[in-house]
């Protein structure tokens, strides 16, 4: 499958590298002391090209859609909760709202591919606040049986990513998403992108019990085995993925292009950027993890990616709500750099050559 995604260039700079750690050395603190809040400092430096990064007009994107596989009992709720939660995201009384609106993060909500037309009895060229219809179809096919998308869906799923993230303001994309089914799809694609079986990536998703989850996983071997070709990344998203992960995709590459923050949520969202990784390693400069999801496959795949999750809080509600949490933690980062006094700038005498406190 052939589209047009974009080159991520490597932003390692030496010369910015030593001026941030530098600067985070010479604050009114001892060395290292800031632990974890540091190296995120860093990282946001190194990400936004200066010494003094500034978060402007961070996006909280929630990208939607259903999966065709829910018709093997995959999932503990019915298919009718995407677009049910959708209205609740709109409407500012989902966990992701409250949590965006707190720390006033923007919220936008896209219809990827959800079995439901949300502009119903509408003039049509209605648009509805804070909602994006970016439809690629009423949901994917039951990849049980065929792919759960032809390549042209999974191009067009791709190209729309990009066009919502080049639509947006700041310098921030925090990840979210919605879809009964998709930790299925994540799964599926954790085990095949990492060559790990399919029983230890798969977890209770909504909540189911052991037994179920038993079944889940049978069903989830299954599929793997219909598509033993779809290896390459791309192949592998259009067989395996769904219409909301393969949007997410082309919008943390496009992110990464334009040299944004991208603040990565749980495990379906760590899915998108498994495939963005896939395609493009230099991605994972760009990105910050929110947090280690409770869902069994989430920290195996942080382990593939070689990265380390901020929180460990056993969320795993998705909707970006791990995102919104963490971002005050995004926030403070830049703070230390920009406000935390130096010790020569408080006149506060620094440590002893003799490793014994000055005062």
């Amino acid at each position: 499958m052939h589209t047009s995604l974009p080159t991520i260039a490597d932003i390692r700079n030496p010369a910015l590298t030593k001026a941030l750690q530098h600067k985070l050395d010479n604050k009114t603190k001892p060395l290292g002391s800031l632990g974890r809040l540091e190296s995120l400092a860093l990282q946001l430096g190194e990400i936004l090209g200066t010494v003094s990064p500034a978060l402007d007009a961070p996006q909280m994107v929630v990208f939607a859609g259903d999966h065709g596989l829910t018709a093997r009992a995959i999932s503990a709720f019915p298919s009718d909760v995407t677009w049910q939660m959708v209205e609740n995201f709109l409407a500012g009384g989902a966990a992701v709202s409250v949590l965006a609106r707190q720390h006033g993060i923007s919220l936008t909500v896209v219809d990827c591919g959800v079995n439901h037309d949300f502009l119903a009895g509408q003039p049509a060229d209605t648009q509805r606040p804070n909602l994006l219809v970016r439809k690629v179809a009423n949901g994917t096919a039951d990849s049980s049986v065929q792919a759960a998308m032809t390549s042209l869906q999974c191009q067009q799923a791709l190209q729309n990513g990009q066009e919502i993230v080049k639509g947006l303001a700041g310098n921030a994309l925090l990840l979210g998403e919605m879809g009964i089914g998709n930790t299925s799809a994540a799964s599926l694609l954790l085990a095949r992108l990492a060559g790990l079986d399919i029983e230890v990536c798969t977890g209770a998703g909504t909540g189911l019990d052991a037994s179920a989850v038993q079944r889940k996983t049978a069903v989830l071997r299954e599929v793997l085995a219909r598509h033993p070709a779809a290896t390459a990344p791309l192949d592998a998203l259009a067989a395996l993925g769904g219409f909301e992960i393969a949007t997410m995709v082309g919008a943390v590459l496009q992110a990464a292009a334009d040299r944004r923050v991208v603040v990565v949520d749980g495990f379906i969202a760590t899915s998108a950027v498994l495939v963005a990784h896939a395609l493009q390693p230099l991605v994972l400069q760009r990105c910050v993890f929110a947090h280690r999801s409770g869902e069994r496959g989430h920290e195996f795949m942080l382990q593939y990616l070689g990265v380390q999750a901020l929180l460990d809080l056993g969320l795993r509600l998705g909707e970006g709500s791990g995102g919104a949490l963490a971002w005050p933690l995004l926030q403070s980062a830049c703070a230390i750099l920009l406000e935390m006094a130096s010790f020569e700038s408080a006149g506060v005498s620094e440590k002893s050559a003799t490793n014994t406190t000055s005062a």
